[in-house]
């Protein structure tokens, strides 16, 4: 399955199937799912990137316990809205990704993502340094995907 613009993943989705958002760094990857109705994203895990092969069937495995339907990858879009290595880098996990399972993905813009969750973490939650190392990855991962379920909301009416 090719990667689908946003405006075609509700349509591509079955009933009842839940999104898994992914945070694709350099040495991590960040991992969120959402519950069957589409409206909460929730942090599940973080995987320390090592080989590819490697990462994808640590994913794939997730993908198929958490019974996943579709995936939101997040694009690192630089601030004036160019694309850059980074993601030209993500593109192709996402595209080396679909090569190993079919399903509908997507791309959602993730600018200030890490920012906004690490801002949180710090001002409202008061999490220390050393755990927010720990948690800065699937939260972020969490909301992308949260950004995407909402304009999935709004789309839907």
């Amino acid at each position: 399955m090719p990667i689908l613009e946003f405006e075609a993943l509700a349509s591509a989705l079955p009933a009842g199937g839940r999104l898994m958002g992914l945070d694709v760094g350099d040495k991590t990857v960040g991992v969120a799912l959402s519950d069957t109705l589409l409206m909460t994203a929730s942090p599940i895990d973080v995987i320390r990137r090592t080989k590819f092969t490697a990462d994808a069937e640590k994913l794939i495995a997730l993908i198929r316990a958490r019974e996943a339907a579709g995936i939101v990858v997040g694009l690192p879009v630089n601030m004036d809205g160019s694309e850059g290595p980074r993601c030209q880098s993500v593109r192709q996990f996402a595209a080396n990704l679909l090569e190993k399972i079919d399903l509908p993905m997507v791309f959602w813009d993730e600018r200030l993502s890490t920012a906004a969750v690490e801002r949180m973490l710090v001002d409202e939650m008061d999490v220390s340094r050393a755990r927010r190392r720990e948690v800065v990855d699937k939260a972020a991962a969490a909301y992308i995907l949260q950004g995407a379920l909402e304009a999935l909301r709004f789309r839907r009416g």
